[in-house]
């Protein structure tokens, strides 16, 4: 589930990826480096794939309330189905003793 946040991060972290790919390609392909092409890939690569993967400390307080919520959430959800269900008996009991 991504939210506005990790949108707003990725767009941070691809500010620092982009241009580092788009010279290692000029690198590479154009001014005949291939290390420093190669590797500029490399640290723009690492950077977005380790913004998706690496979890900081400070997401952790996020982590443990979307936990909380979800719990909370789902044994809420199943009172509420039991509750509808004994609804949906009474109107039944009703509607049969007219």
């Amino acid at each position: 589930m991504a939210g506005i946040i990790d949108t707003i991060k990725l767009a941070g972290t691809l500010v620092l990826a982009l241009p580092a790919a788009l010279t290692g390609l000029d690198f590479l392909l154009i001014s005949g480096q291939p290390f420093y092409g190669a590797a500029l890939l490399f640290f723009a690569a690492a950077l977005v794939i380790a913004q998706h993967y690496m979890t900081l400390p400070s997401d952790i307080p996020g982590l443990l309330a979307k936990r909380a919520v979800g719990s909370v959430v789902k044994s809420g959800e199943s009172d509420g189905d039991a509750d509808d269900a004994e609804r949906v008996e009474a109107v039944q009991h009703e509607s049969d003793a007219k």
